[in-house]
């Protein structure tokens, strides 16, 4: 049987998990993080939007989940673990975390794009998954999108063009 392929949208602060042929898509990467977490071998791959990089930030007793970086790599790692994918056989690649509005001001609170990296990365160690590439930092918008089938991950960057990871 012959399966077309499909485009998964990621929203902001949302998780989905894919298998080939399909392929995970998330827009507005700006201070945010996208996170995929992926087994080659089994063509299947989870991607994270992530917004800020610790839950203690969230305002309500309710935690949404994908949201936050301390949050979200648990939660996509349960979802692939779900379907069938092992810890110790995944990798890593993240994209995101500019700097979007030059200030003046050296507070922590306006560095939130690298905050959310330097959390991101944090996490992913956490569980020694591996992060085999990354394209983070800048101060430009950026759009990913990966594929499952190969492992690849194509960004492409406002004002900057396409490549791939």
């Amino acid at each position: 049987m012959l399966e077309t392929k499909k485009t998964i949208k990621v929203g902001i602060a949302d998780m989905k998990v894919a298998k080939a042929p399909n392929i995970l898509r998330t827009a507005g990467l700006g201070s945010c993080v996208g996170v995929i977490l992926y087994d080659v071998n089994k063509k299947i791959a989870g991607m994270a939007h992530i917004m800020l990089p610790d839950s203690s930030l969230a305002r309500g007793k309710t935690v949404h989940s994908a949201k936050y970086a301390d949050t979200a790599i648990d939660a996509l790692i349960q979802e692939l673990e779900h379907v069938g994918v092992y810890k110790y056989h995944m990798k890593a690649k993240i994209a995101g975390g500019a700097q979007m509005f030059q200030v003046a001001s050296k507070s922590e609170i306006m560095r939130i794009g690298p905050r959310n990296v330097e959390a991101v990365k944090r996490e992913i160690q956490k569980y020694r998954i591996p992060i085999v590439a990354e394209d983070t930092g800048g101060s430009n918008g950026r759009t990913i999108e990966f594929n499952p089938e190969n492992g690849v991950l194509t960004i492409r960057t406002v004002n900057l063009g396409i490549k791939e990871i």
